[in-house]
């Protein structure tokens, strides 16, 4: 690994080295020790298992004595929540009457997806992380008394492990998301880093799971090749990023930049594909067909309801392009680009009789905004920096097959043929509209109100009520 972006020198003591967390030097990233010792990032290599059909976990110990459960790592929600009863599709749960540390709050939680629900009620115990930062943290706890649509079939998690905004906990923001905690009670710095490998393998294998690595309190140079790229953290529910344009091959989709974020474009771990807004999507599936080698290909692929086989050996990689998607820079005259090759959204499930492999397109549509999932981030090591409201891209170590690295980044580019803005998406112009007659009577005022409550969509109404967006779910998973 080469460490030429860092001013460090060669003789420098790599364990002590690793030990490190991510600081502005105000020109970009720079290394310092952790006095407190609660960071060791090579003890977090490696922690996670699983893949993108069945989501990626980490074990923890909840509960004195403590009680190991697997997690899955969740960066659509913030509420930690864990299996606290029997369910067919689990192997075991947490149990509360067991752990002299847990309290209930008395307070009910319930979690509605567009597919799948549970429910619970809210509880504070001790957690700690085998192969996380060093010590007990007193954490809320939504203990899963019910569920539907939530466990599936062939997992090896027994819980979620919501890394999101406050905004997003429920019943209500007042619930201190996990993280939240681990920061304020460990006093690591507010930084994680995920690492996803399972780019390239079967989600149907019966091998062993890949994995991948969360690292807590920054970022480890290990896990990652080249420079690390930030792009803005738009707003603090979920991580929402500006999209400024998407490319299939070298060709741009030149759609108005805020049918790329409506409503929201955001960077989501427990999503399985990339999905797109139904414009997007059907633009960039028309594009693919265009540059694509192959005819007259069955339209069931697109969707989602077919697979495509091609004989054992036969690589059907070579037939498709390139997917890129360009980033607003931290400079917001600037963006760069975040590619991935064919064998990440092209993804091999199954064989037939040994003579065929089977593939699905991983890239679906959407009506809840742009959702950059697994799909993508399998591709690259995300920094979730929270202290500086920015999330970092660079080349994940493990993104390569075959020796061919499967991802690609570029940049700066000039973002000034596109918007000022592109996340405001034009659902926003009515309501500049309707309050500009609301200011010429108060008669209209009070109507226009009432015409806002009823047919604008609100993004704070569902952060107080069922979470509707689909780019969260569990459920949204193809086995």
């Amino acid at each position: 690994v080469a460490f030429r972006n860092y001013n460090v020198s060669s003789d420098v003591n790599l364990t002590s080295l690793r030990r490190v967390a991510l600081k502005s030097d105000g020109s970009g990233l720079s290394l310092a020790s952790d006095p407190t010792g609660t960071v060791n990032f090579l003890d977090m290599v490696n922690n996670l298992q699983g893949d993108s059909g069945r989501g990626y976990y980490i074990e923890m110990s909840i509960g004195t004595p403590g009680q190991k459960l697997n997690i899955l790592v969740d960066t659509g929600s913030s509420n930690f929540a864990v299996a606290a009863a029997a369910h067919q599709f689990i192997t075991h749960y947490f149990n509360t009457a067991l752990s002299s540390t847990y309290s209930s709050t008395g307070r009910t939680v319930a979690v509605r997806y567009t597919q799948g629900n549970w429910e619970g009620e809210l509880g504070i115990d001790r957690v700690s992380i085998p192969r996380g930062p060093n010590g007990t943290i007193t954490i809320n706890i939504a203990a899963i008394l019910s569920s539907d649509g939530f466990f599936l079939p062939g997992i090896n998690w027994q819980g979620i492990l919501g890394l999101a905004y406050p905004v997003l906990a429920r019943p209500d923001s007042s619930v201190e998301p996990f993280f939240n905690s681990v920061v304020k009670q460990l006093g690591i710095p507010d930084i994680f880093s995920l690492q996803m490998c399972g780019a390239g393998l079967s989600a149907s294998s019966t091998t062993d799971t890949t994995g991948g690595s969360l690292i807590m309190g920054g970022a480890e140079p290990t896990l990652y090749r080249g420079s690390v790229w930030y792009t803005p953290i738009i707003e603090e529910w979920y991580y929402q990023v500006e999209v400024l344009k998407l490319e299939v091959g070298d060709q741009n989709l030149n759609l108005d930049c805020r049918e790329y974020n409506m409503d929201k474009a955001i960077v989501d771990s427990g999503t399985t594909l990339l999905r797109l807004p139904v414009n997007v999507f059907n633009a960039l599936v028309e594009a693919i067909t265009r540059s694509s080698l192959i005819e007259e290909f069955s339209s069931g692929f697109w969707e989602g309801t077919k697979l495509a086989c091609w004989m054992k050996g036969e690589n059907p990689w070579r037939f498709f392009p390139k997917l890129s998607i360009y980033l607003r820079a931290t400079n917001t005259s600037e963006s760069f680009r975040i590619t991935i090759l064919p064998q990440l959204y092209i993804q091999p499930i199954t064989d037939v009789d040994g003579t065929l492999d089977c593939f699905r397109f991983g890239v679906s549509s959407s009506t809840n905004g742009m959702v950059i999932g697994a799909t993508v981030m399998e591709g690259f090591y995300v920094v979730f920096d929270r202290t500086q409201q920015r999330l970092g891209f660079a080349l994940s170590s493990c993104a390569v097959s075959d020796g061919v690295a499967l991802s690609e980044i570029e940049g700066p580019f000039s973002a000034a043929d596109v918007a000022a803005d592109c996340s405001g998406g034009p659902l926003k112009e009515p309501l500049v509209w309707m309050i500009s007659y609301a200011l010429m009577a108060v008669c209209a005022l009070a109507l226009l109100i009432l015409l806002l409550m009823l047919i604008l969509p609100c993004r704070c109404g569902n952060r107080n009520g069922e979470i509707t967006d689909e780019s969260s779910l569990v459920r949204h998973r193809i086995k």
